[in-house]
C-alpha cells in the first residue's frame, strides 16, 4: 500500500509547476457581485474572504449556487491548466528525448531554446482552447444574471457562444495568442533554466572545490549536496519565472483590456452585417483603433513604458509568493516520496557528485 501511495504521490509531484498558474476565469466574480459588503466597498475583512463570500451566496441562493455558478469557471480553469502543462510536456518530449522518459530527474536537462520552443507551442495550444472561455469572460455581465436573463453559468455559456459565433469567439485572438505563447515560453524556459541548468552548474563548481567525503560508491568517493540546495534553486526558479512571465504578459494585458472593450459593439455590427468579408474587415480595423486609443492613453501616462507597466510591481509581487512558496513545498513533499533508485551522478575530478 505504501509503495502504491508513494508512486502516486511521486507521479503527481514530479512536475509541481502545473498547479500554480493564476486562474484564467474569475470563479468568484458572481459571488462578489451579490455580496453587499463588497458592493459597499467596506474594505477587507474575513467577511469578504472566499469562504465567507461562498457562504453568503449559498445562504441566499441555496446549495445549487455552487454547481450552477462556481463549478463551471473552476472546471474551465482546471481544463486550461491541464492542457497547457500536458502540451508543454509533450512538446518538450519531442524536442528533448530525455524529457520524454517517465523519470523524476531529467539529465542532461533541456536547453533554453528547447524549453522556450515547447512553452511557445503549449501557450499557443492553450490560447486556442481557451478562446471560447475568454470570449465568455469578456462579455459577462453580472446584471444579466441578477435580472434573471440567465439562470446558470451553463445556460449563459451556451446562449452566448451560440449568439456570437466563431467570429466573436476568436475576436481579439491575436493578442491572446501573443500573450499566452510568449508568456508560457518565458515562464517555462526561465523556470527550467534556473531549476536545472543553474542548479547543476552550481553543485558542480561549488562542491568541486571540496575534498570528497568518506562515502564511497563503486570505489569512487561521493559527495552529496545539502538537501536544501535544490529546493532553494526551485524557489529562485519560481520567482524569476514569475517575473519573466509578467514582463511580457502585463503590457499585453493592458492592450488586451482596451481591445476587449470593443468586442461587444463588434458583435452587434456582425449581426447587422450580412457580408462576412465586411465583418472580418471590422475585426481587423478594430486593432488599428485599439493602437490609436492606446497611443492617447500612453501620452496621458507619460510614455509607453509608464502606461504598459503601470502597477507592474504590485501585480508581480502578488503572484510571486504563491508560485514560489507552492513550488518549494511541493518539491519537498515530492522528495519525501521519491525512490532511492532515481539518482544522477555528476563526475568531477575523480569523484562523483550524487543527486538523489
Amino acid at each position: 500500500m505504501r509503495a502504491v501511495t508513494a508512486r502516486a504521490v511521486a507521479f503527481y509531484f514530479r512536475a509541481p509547476i502545473k498547479a500554480f498558474f493564476p486562474g484564467r476565469i474569475d470563479y468568484m466574480g458572481y459571488a462578489r457581485a451579490i455580496n453587499p459588503r463588497v458592493q459597499a466597498n467596506l474594505g477587507w475583512s474575513w467577511k469578504v474572504s472566499t469562504p465567507a463570500l461562498l457562504a453568503h451566496a449559498v445562504k441566499t441562493y441555496g446549495w445549487r449556487f455552487l454547481p450552477n455558478q462556481v463549478l463551471p469557471p473552476m472546471l474551465g480553469n482546471t481544463l486550461i491548466g491541464a492542457i497547457l502543462y500536458t502540451a508543454y510536456l509533450q512538446a518538450l518530449g519531442s524536442l528533448h528525448e530525455p524529457s520524454s522518459r517517465s523519470a523524476k530527474r531529467i539529465f542532461p536537462p533541456p536547453s533554453f531554446r528547447q524549453t522556450f520552443s515547447a512553452g511557445l507551442i503549449a501557450g499557443g495550444i492553450q490560447s486556442l482552447v481557451a478562446a471560447p472561455l475568454d470570449a465568455l469572460q469578456v462579455r459577462f455581465r453580472t446584471a444579466d444574471m441578477l435580472e434573471g436573463k440567465y439562470k446558470t453559468m451553463w445556460q449563459y455559456a451556451t446562449h452566448k457562444l451560440h449568439d456570437i459565433g466563431l467570429r466573436g469567439i476568436f475576436g481579439g485572438f491575436t493578442l491572446s495568442l501573443l500573450k499566452d505563447s510568449l508568456g508560457a515560453a518565458l515562464f517555462f524556459s526561465t523556470f527550467e533554466c534556473v531549476k536545472s541548468q543553474a542548479y547543476y552548474s552550481f553543485v558542480t563548481h561549488y562542491y568541486g572545490v571540496y575534498s570528497p567525503t568518506s562515502i564511497f560508491l563503486n570505489d569512487r568517493p561521493v559527495i552529496k549536496p545539502h538537501y536544501t540546495v535544490e529546493p532553494a534553486f526551485l524557489l529562485l526558479a519560481g520567482m524569476t519565472a514569475s517575473v519573466a512571465q509578467q514582463a511580457i504578459q502585463h503590457p499585453l494585458s493592458e492592450l488586451q483590456n482596451v481591445h476587449y472593450g470593443r468586442l461587444e459593439s463588434l458583435d452587434y455590427q456582425a449581426h447587422e452585417e450580412m457580408r462576412p468579408k465586411k465583418t472580418m474587415s471590422r475585426y481587423y480595423h478594430a486593432y488599428e483603433k485599439t493602437i490609436e486609443q492606446c497611443q492617447i492613453l500612453s501620452r496621458r501616462a507619460g510614455g509607453w513604458r509608464r502606461y504598459l507597466y503601470k502597477n507592474f510591481f504590485m501585480n508581480t509581487i502578488r503572484q510571486v509568493p504563491s508560485t514560489s512558496a507552492g513550488l518549494i513545498i511541493f518539491e519537498l513533499v515530492r522528495r519525501k516520496f521519491a525512490f532511492e533508485s532515481e539518482e544522477v551522478r555528476i563526475e568531477k575530478d575523480g569523484f562523483d557528485i550524487l543527486l538523489t
